[in-house]
């Protein structure tokens, strides 16, 4: 039986309480990399399903970019919890080596494709959203990147419809990644192998590092001030748009 702390739970419940993730009628596709984070949000979402009031359902679906990758684990776990799955397989890797310059990175490329085959599936199937396990620490990193390398202040929505109508939300936006790693391991929960589920670690071992940088980063900030990202969090939803040059 799998657990869900209770601070855990509090946290998306708020989230959804504050954003409205989980409507009547929503028919919500998660797409599932086999990571812990996903993982440990396949359920919770089991969890939100069967106590909410509402009528709605969610179903779990698993990118191959054509790698070799071996999801028996996962699906035979997702399996044995009653949580739907379904792998969509794709030739990215493939057509990555034939489109992608020398010394660039996978990751942007394979990002780009990734939403085009996740967000093709959930049209031809009747999902209207798209749930995604992205947690605070990645609205942290994602709004650092953004102010340090592409001069922009922006980081990561809870919830936005995109022009296609399909609504992405991020159920975990309030949550901590130490809250999900410390849920997978207590579970035990089938992690994949980045090694070998990551088309980037396989095409030229051309990694970006802004992200790993921006990491150490933020973990120096709250190291020196523990409270470093709870401020971040308020600030996110205080911003004093008068004080920006032309705003």
């Amino acid at each position: 039986m799998i657990e869900l702390s209770k601070k855990l739970l509090r946290v998306v419940g708020q989230t959804n309480a504050k954003y409205s993730m989980f409507e009547a009628g929503d028919k919500i596709l998660l797409g599932l990399s086999g990571g812990k984070d996903s993982m440990v949000l396949a359920h919770l979402l089991k969890h939100f399903s069967r106590v909410s009031p509402l009528d709605w359902e969610f179903q779990t679906a698993t990118l191959s970019y054509g790698i070799g990758e071996d999801f028996s684990a996962v699906s035979a776990h997702l399996k044995e919890h009653e949580i739907p799955h379904h792998v969509i397989n794709s030739r990215i890797f493939e057509y990555g080596k034939e489109k992608i310059r020398e010394n660039t990175t996978f990751c942007s490329f394979c990002s780009r494709m990734r939403r085009g085959y996740l967000y093709s599936y959930a049209i031809e199937n009747g999902f209207n959203k798209i749930a995604i396990a992205h947690h605070f620490d990645d609205a942290a990193e994602s709004f650092f990147m953004n102010l340090t390398y592409n001069g922009a202040l922006r980081t990561l929505a809870p919830k936005y419809t995109a022009e296609n109508g399909l609504v992405l939300i991020r159920p975990l936006i309030l949550a901590r990644e130490r809250q999900l790693r410390d849920c997978a391991i207590k579970n035990e929960l089938p992690i994949m192998n980045e090694e070998d589920s990551c088309p980037a670690k396989q095409y030229g071992n051309k990694e970006p590092r802004a992200r790993a940088e921006t990491k150490e980063l933020l973990a120096k900030f709250e190291k020196e001030n523990p409270k470093f990202f709870i401020s971040l969090k308020s600030a996110f939803e205080n911003i004093h748009t008068d004080t920006f040059f032309n705003c």
